[in-house]
Order: structure tokens, then sequence, then C-alpha cells
């Protein structure tokens, strides 16, 4: 089975995704099912795992209906309130859905750079193995030493690192995010996602070679037994096609056994999202 590992879907107006600014105009309008599902067919993809856009849990219920009627999109990272005393009865109803696979927080947009440490929000996170629950971490690079912390703290928990923490790949700057991603990837319970790439680059002027250094970072600090292909679609059509996208990670990955090729674009996903 060959997966997208991270994409989102949409339906579109400015109160609700106001994060999308002008720069983004592109990507202000509706992006469902029906819309990815050629593009899934065009790379020889066999679903997706659909992550959420909006804090909100009538997103995470929306989500779970489409995946209920659209065999492409085959879990659903949602998210709750993990910060919450409620919780555990949002993670009671949601995870009864069996397309429910994890949840994520925008930790990204949190001004705390040590946001995943709170007290709080460390209580939701240990709210998830009891309904066998992954999670998303969405952090900034400057945010990734406080991720590897929480990794540490529950080991085990499933964690998987979106985006590779956003490095600084426009300016071709490694350190100190190798070093941080490199101690990420020692916790054995962390897993990482090759998405999100093209849109840290220059958006009209990358090329291949601009990635190098950063996949070959990620494959050599978590193997493709830990690593899973994303497109970040449709937010990634700011700078490239989805073919594209698929093409970057397909062509860099080619030199590798076919088994590790098999695990980058499916194997891992399947495994780390329990999909059958």
């Amino acid at each position: 089975m060959k997966l997208d590992a991270h994409q989102h879907f949409w339906e579109y107006n400015i109160a609700e995704y106001g994060w999308i600014g002008e720069e983004m105009k592109a990507i202000r309008q509706s992006f469902l099912p029906q819309d990815l599902e050629p593009l899934l067919v065009q790379s020889g993809l066999d679903g997706c795992i659909a992550v959420q856009a909006r804090q909100s849990l009538t997103e995470t219920e929306w989500l779970l209906q489409l995946a209920d009627r659209d065999e492409c999109i085959k879990g659903v990272v949602g998210w709750v309130d993990l910060c919450s005393d409620d919780v555990q009865n949002q993670l009671e109803l949601l995870a009864s859905n069996p397309y429910l696979k994890g949840v994520r927080h925008v930790v990204q947009d949190e001004p705390d750079l040590q946001y995943v440490l709170r007290k709080d929000f460390q209580r939701g996170i240990s709210s998830l193995k009891e309904y066998d629950l992954a999670y998303d971490l969405l952090v900034s690079k400057e945010q990734l030493p406080y991720a590897v912390e929480l990794v540490k703290s529950f080991p085990e928990q499933r964690f998987v690192l979106d985006h590779l923490a956003k490095p600084d790949i426009k300016s071709g700057m490694l350190s100190p995010w190798k070093e941080s991603l490199e101690s990420l990837a020692a916790q054995p319970n962390a897993y990482c996602k090759l998405s999100g790439m093209v849109t840290e680059a220059d958006w009209a002027n990358w090329t291949p070679s601009d990635f190098t250094a950063y996949l070959n970072i990620a494959i050599e600090a978590f193997g493709a037994d830990r690593l899973m292909f994303g497109s970040d679609w449709p937010v990634s059509i700011l700078a490239a096609s989805y073919n594209d996208v698929c093409g970057l990670i397909t062509t860099h990955i080619n030199a590798l056994p076919i088994a590790d090729q098999q695990m980058i674009l499916g194997g891992t996903c399947a495994t780390f999202y329990q999909i059958s």
C-alpha cells in the first residue's frame, strides 16, 4: 500500500482560515476528497491520512465523516483540546470511530517555545495511550529541542514529526536544526514525515538539490522504517504541483533498497497509524 501520510481538506471561508494570507491566495478555496483522488491515482498512491487544519472538534468530526464515505481516506489526525479538563470525554467520544488514528495541536503557532512541556498539555498527551492514538508534532525548529524532551517523557507514546520541524531550507542553514533532529531520532518512539519541505524553500525558484542535505540527514537519523512521505497538499501547491512533490521524494530515495523505498512510500505510515 502506497500512502500520502499528510494532507488536508477544508471548505474555505476567510473567518476560519485567517492563516491563509494574501501571499497564499492560491489556496483560498475549498479542497475536498474529489479534488485529491485524481492526484493520488496519477501518482500511484492508494490513499491518504487527512490531518487537521483547524483547532476545533467540529472539524475533527467532519474529517471523520469524510473518511466514513470516501475510500481514499485511510485515517484521520484530528484535534482535541489536550489542555482541557474535559480531554478524556472528548477522546472517548471521537476514538469510537476507527478512522481516528491520531491527534495534533498547532504548537508552531504557540508563542511559548516550551508549550509542549506544560503540565496540562502533558496530561493530555498521557491520555492518548489508552485509546492507542498517535501524536503529530507540529513544531518549529526553535521548539524542536523541547519536543525532544516531550518524547523522552512518554517512551510508550507514538510520535511523528511533521515537516521535519520546518528547517530553513531557503537559506540552506542546517545547524542547530540538524542536531535537534538527530536527538529526536535517538528516541525509538519518534518517527518523521518527509513533508512540507517545498514551502520552506524559495517557492518560485527551488531545485531538487536544495533538499538533498535535509533528506539525507533525516534518512540517516531515522532510517526508512521510521520515515514516511507526506505531500502537505494543498498547502504544497504554493510552491509545487502534487506530482513534483511526489517526484522530489521518489527520485531522492531511488538509490535505496526497494524495501526501504516501500517503507517510506507507505509501509511506515501504515504501521505507525495502524492502517490495515
